[in-house]
């Protein structure tokens, strides 16, 4: 996840950092140090060779029979909230509880929810199997799929074979050792996905942009339509990694990012942060944030950057202005018009690009390189390119929109 971008304005302003492309690193916090847990009884059994990639299970290969509804999930996953902030709370949390996570799962036949403390350690370990003691005292085996923070997904099986459905994971926030939230999420875990979650998140995602543009029309800021279009793809392609996009099915990885959205709806990505700064829903750097404001004070963007990433709606008008001042400076460039003229370049190409790393840069990359400026481009933005194009082909405008 990613962003380091900007045009050159048209007045006298401070220009973007010199780096053309924004890492693709998400930290959460590091892996803490191991400590025995307090609660759960739990024994390595054998993590997975290294470098082995689990195979990801795609919406539609489970029985229609076996998968709850969106809306079923959503009020399991409101429930366990309730559930786990009921406990004792967390506001002063001690240094050692720093280093556990609670993970809250459903047994489908009988409606019970198990919960499952584990180490940060355990729990951030890729491929790590683990035999654990319920809450309800049911011994399961807990396989880690993907580990990425909040965002780790997992498998739950208990001794007879028969999957428990992970609903939500409660996961201290710290930075430098200092606690600062707890956070409650759910992952992609292959429990829970179905046609109908993606559906779920693919109409979050368009009413959500669809909503900014009006807001933004209603202060009196128009967004192209096109823009608009652009900026739905983007939200996904911001979140697909680059590692995962070579290696896995991309139509799973793709309905993954959409079922993200579904299950944590406003809270999605809202843990995510890259090494360069850029957060949230949209990936914007601070720098291009605070642009966009001085630009547009009009319209009220959060004057906190870190609040204004995590406020979907306001993110996204951020990112819709960011996007129609982007394309006006390149649209208005006399390389750029005879580029989209010759049909070297295409508007969504150059608004991605632009997105991803430095659009002030592209007019020179077209102008010294013509039909092959894409080769020019730092090589994160090819790759960039390359899954926003696999998406567009991959994923029917139908079924998207």
């Amino acid at each position: 996840m990613l962003i380091g971008f900007i045009c050159a304005p048209a007045q006298t302003e401070v220009r973007p950092p010199d780096g053309e492309s924004r890492p693709r690193s998400i930290v959460i916090s590091a892996p803490p140090k191991p400590v025995a847990s307090p609660v759960a009884q739990q024994t390595v059994v054998s993590p997975q060779t290294p470098g082995a990639t689990p195979r990801t299970v795609t919406a539609d290969e489970k029985p229609e029979a076996a998968r709850l509804s969106p809306a079923k999930i959503h009020t399991k996953i409101t429930e366990v909230k309730r559930l786990l902030r009921s406990r004792p709370s967390l506001t002063a949390i001690s240094s050692p509880a720093l280093d556990y996570v609670t993970l809250a799962a459903l047994q489908p036949e009988t409606g019970q929810v198990h919960l499952l403390p584990l180490s940060k350690q355990s729990f951030l370990m890729r491929g790590n199997e683990l035999s654990l003691i319920t809450s309800l005292e049911t011994p399961v085996q807990l396989r880690i799929l993907r580990a990425n923070g909040v965002n780790t997904a997992v498998t739950i099986f208990d001794k007879q074979g028969h999957s428990l459905v992970p609903l939500l994971v409660e996961f201290p926030i710290e930075k430098r050792g200092v606690f600062r939230e707890v956070a409650y999420y759910t992952s992609a875990h292959p429990a829970l996905l179905s046609s109908d979650l993606v559906k779920a998140g693919q109409t979050y995602v368009n009413t959500m942009v669809d909503l900014a543009a009006k807001r933004l029309h209603d202060r009196g800021k128009n967004i192209s339509p096109n823009l608009v279009a652009i900026a739905k793809r983007l939200c996904i392609v911001e979140h697909t990694d680059h590692e995962r996009f070579r290696q896995e099915n991309r139509v799973a990885l793709f309905e993954e990012i959409y079922s993200l959205y579904a299950l944590n709806e406003l809270d999605t990505y809202r843990y995510s942060v890259s090494s360069a700064g850029a957060g949230g829903m949209v990936q914007m750097i601070p720098w291009a944030y605070q642009l966009e404001r001085r630009r547009h004070p009009g319209v009220g963007l959060n004057p906190d950057f870190v609040a204004g990433m995590q406020n979907h709606g306001n993110a996204l008008e951020a990112m819709l202005l960011y996007m129609q001042d982007t394309w006006s400076e390149l649209a208005a460039n006399e390389d750029v018009k005879y580029a989209l003229d010759q049909k070297l370049a295409t508007e969504w190409e150059l608004m991605a690009a632009g997105y991803n790393s430095n659009a002030a840069k592209l007019p020179g990359y077209i102008q010294r390189g013509g039909g092959a400026w894409r080769t020019l481009i730092p090589r994160e933005t090819q790759i960039y390119l390359q899954i926003y194009r696999s998406f567009e082909s991959l994923i029917p405008a139908k079924k998207r929109e």
